[in-house]
């Protein structure tokens, strides 16, 4: 099998921790730069990085994530979720360097009224999934050999997640309330980077939907959290709408790995299955 060096980028995030993990555990070299060593969004400072550094795989993990605040920062967004990612794409290519970039289902508005493909089109309903789309379109555009996987409601060993959101609340609150109508995929950092890592060995290329199976309701994933803990609150229903935010979030927004399961020829563990190993490996959620 053929060595590589990997290039992490936001390597202090879940997703990138947990690259910087499993590869090392593999025994492969692992490059993970902070944002003062490499700035992904000074072309020639990142340039510089890479001629100096010589990686054969880089992962792009860095990402502006704040939903609401992109609403009021949607240039510092699309900075960060487009133009740098316009700059790894043409780096990449200009080097002969494999890309492998992260997307997020709010590229979709979440009206669609079933489970979203990767022939289903784009309609961004926020200035997140926006930039979000620009970045997707910049390693299309850019790119040479390149994976490109969509993902949604990730959760790993951090804190920009929603079960330690979700923990957090359960030491402040005696009842919760989560909303039963915004729908998507949670999705595993372990399982993420094991899939993406066995799509890189296999010679996958191009876009796909990269989530566990299976889909949930912010609700129906805090009860599944509750029963495993289990923690000590009261867990309600609630519409959306009773939490006004910023910005406006699609409803609907799962998506199907069918595609990524039958190109890769394995199953893909459903979400829960996900979460009940991450609280095997952390019993406390952190």
């Amino acid at each position: 099998m053929t060595k590589h060096t990997y290039l992490i980028l936001g390597a202090n995030g879940q997703l990138g921790k947990q690259f910087n993990k499993e590869l090392s555990a593999r025994g492969e070299h692992v490059l993970a730069p902070d944002k003062k060593k490499c700035d992904i969004t000074d072309f020639e400072s990142l340039a510089q990085y890479i001629d100096a550094v010589t990686p054969t795989v880089i992962i792009n993990c860095a990402a502006y994530n704040a939903v609401d605040m992109a609403e009021q920062q949607s240039d510092v967004a699309t900075l960060i979720n487009g133009k740098a990612v316009e700059n790894i794409a043409k780096l990449s290519k200009r080097n002969g360097i494999f890309f492998i970039h992260y997307s997020s289902d709010y590229v979709f508005d979440g009206k669609k009224g079933g489970l979203y493909t990767e022939e289903d089109s784009p309609n961004p309903m926020n200035a997140y999934g926006r930039s979000r789309l620009a970045g997707e379109k910049a390693v299309q555009k850019y790119a040479g050999d390149f994976l490109l996987l969509r993902t949604s409601w990730v959760f790993g060993n951090g804190t920009q997640n929603f079960i330690y959101k979700l923990l957090q609340w359960a030491r402040k609150n005696s009842v919760i309330r989560l909303s039963s109508d915004e729908v998507s995929v949670p999705t595993g950092t372990s399982d993420l980077v094991s899939l993406t890592l066995s799509s890189h060995e296999k010679g996958l290329r191009g876009l796909y939907h990269c989530i566990n199976t299976d889909y949930a309701s912010r609700y129906e994933w805090g009860r599944h959290v509750g029963s495993i803990l289990p923690l000590e609150v009261l867990i309600i229903p609630v519409p959306m709408s009773t939490f006004p935010s910023p910005a406006p979030r699609p409803a609907f927004t799962a998506m199907s790995n069918t595609r990524l399961q039958h190109d890769l020829g394995v199953p893909i563990a459903d979400w829960r299955s996900a979460v009940d190993r991450f609280f095997q490996e952390y019993p406390e959620g952190v």
